[in-house]
């Protein structure tokens, strides 16, 4: 996932793509408790995708209170 493609969204569809990524994120989780998780650096990417979306939404929150 890149910042390019990130930033040309919307907030709502950053919200919607955070969302997926949590329920990835608790998927992931929950397979490595199982000792299901095959590849564990998986969790790391998610955790950073999710906060890479974070990020973006925070920096749109504040461009739009600085308008």
């Amino acid at each position: 996932m890149k910042v390019t493609e990130l930033k040309e969204k919307t907030p709502d569809q950053l919200r919607e793509e955070l969302a997926s990524l949590k329920k990835e994120s608790f998927n992931l989780r929950f397979q490595g408790a199982t000792n299901q998780l095959e590849n564990t650096s998986q969790i790391k990417t998610a955790r950073r995708n999710a906060a890479r979306v974070k990020t973006i939404l925070n920096q749109k929150a504040a461009e739009a209170a600085a308008e």
